[in-house]
């Protein structure tokens, strides 16, 4: 599926940078693509899956208010939970994603496909924010970590 993406992994191992992940949409899809890989247990400490806003706030502490008032699918989600990933994982890359797979639950400010990812390296955060336009769950789902995949390769 993804064997493109391969030499980013290998470079995370051949320098040694460690990476953790918290995901929502994606359902664990980047944690099982990285540990696909012989000697990924050199470079993966740690991944979550927070699919629900209880699992958000009870192992990220994202803020209830915070959900309440921006939702689960928001920068401002996103940017807690990379940001609380970090403080557990001890990792130098953390990867946070959430979003809208379908195919329900968009709505017309968040429709299906929005996705945002976060990513922290160091004490530096970046919340991107992503349209993937295939309208299928399965297909945003692979986008989501293909995009997440180039954003380390942009890091390291």
């Amino acid at each position: 599926m993804l064997n493109q993406y391969k030499n980013i992994i290998n470079r995370l191992i051949k320098k040694k940078i460690s990476l953790s992940v918290a995901e929502s949409c994606t359902g664990g899809m980047l944690a099982e693509f990285i540990t696909s890989f012989s000697g990924a247990s050199k470079i993966f400490n740690f991944g979550i899956i927070t699919y629900s806003n209880q699992s958000k706030i009870q192992h990220l502490k994202v803020s209830s208010s915070l959900i309440k008032k921006y939702g689960s699918v928001s920068a401002e989600c996103c940017r807690n939970m990379v940001k609380n990933l970090s403080k557990i994982s001890n990792a130098r890359i953390n990867i946070a994603i959430t979003g809208i797979a379908g195919p329900d639950g968009g709505t017309i400010n968040k429709p299906i496909g929005l996705v945002y990812i976060g990513i922290k390296k160091n004490k530096k955060i970046l919340i991107n924010r992503y349209f993937f336009e295939k309208k299928n769950r399965r297909n945003i789902r692979i986008s989501a970590v293909k995009k997440s995949l180039e954003l380390v390769k942009n890091l390291i």
